[in-house]
This record gives C-alpha cells, structure tokens and sequence, in this order.
C-alpha cells in the first residue's frame, strides 16, 4: 500500500523532471526553428565543431532545470522565491531570444547586445539562486561559462575574424 508520502515523493519527482525536460525542449526551440546556418560569417580559429553546441546545450538546459527545481523545492521566502524566478524568467528569455537574432536576423551587432544582457541576468540569477539553494547556483556557474566563452566568440564573429 502506498503512503500519502510516497505519492507525493513521486508526484514530486515526476514534476521535477517535468521542469528539466521543459527546460530542454523549450531551450532548444529557437535552433529547430530558426537554425544555426554560419555561412554567413567566417568561422573565427576556436569556433567548436557543430555537435559540441548540441551536447553543451543539453547539459546546459538540464542543469538549469535541476537548479530551477532545486529552487522550487527548497524555497522558505515568498519574496526571495519570487526575485528567484523573475531572474530565471528573465535570462532565460534572453537565451530564447540569441538565437533568433545571431542565426535568424544574421545581427552579430544585436547578438552580442542580448548575450551581454545574458550574461549579467545569469549573474543575478546565481546571486538569487544561492539564497535559496547554493546547491542551484552552483549549477548554473557552467551556463555562465559557457556564456563568457560565447561572447569571445560573439564578438570576434562582430568584429569579423
């Protein structure tokens, strides 16, 4: 017989990978739908090969769904919850939002305006994150890795070599 505690144990950890598959299919949107075409700009030395973005990108989106459910779990202040998701909300639609003008507009320009953006929203949300879990900010120190290093890239593609 199952208990009250094991149905929500499992209701929890069902919404919990809910949350990361989200993440995923939601984070990788924008490149099923707009692309990843480079032939418009000269590939700078240190531009990884094509499925390096794919495993990276995975990896990415699952720690931050992990990090986001560690949050949701672990939260004890409705005013620190709140700032915690805003921040997550907001990097996240600036991630959503590269793709579409870097690959679809072909705007290097306005790419490394958003990824800058990016970058600092990641930022906050580490700082917002690590009152709650430090566990969850500890996850997303990757994202902004990865994120300083698109930025190089970014701008060396900008600046055209």
């Amino acid at each position: 017989m199952e208990t009250r505690v094991g149905r929500l144990e499992l209701r929890e950890l069902l919404g919990g990978l809910a949350i990361i598959l989200g993440v995923n299919l939601l984070g990788s949107s924008p490149a099923f739908v707009v692309g990843s075409d480079t032939s418009w700009f000269a590939e700078p030395w240190f531009f990884p090969p094509g499925y390096v973005f794919s495993i990276v990108w995975t990896l990415l989106f699952t720690l931050m769904g992990v990090a986001l459910v560690l949050v949701w779990q672990r939260w004890t202040s409705r005013r620190a919850f709140a700032l915690a998701l805003a921040a997550f909300a907001l990097q996240f639609a600036l991630n959503l939002a590269w793709t579409p003008v870097f690959f679809g507009f072909q705007r290097a320009d306005l790419g490394l305006l958003i990824i800058g953006a990016l970058w600092i929203a990641i930022v906050a949300t580490i700082v917002a994150f690590d009152r709650i879990s430090r566990l969850a900010a500890a996850l997303l120190v990757p994202y902004l890795a990865w994120v300083s290093f698109a930025i190089v890239l970014n701008y060396t593609i900008y600046a055209g070599g």
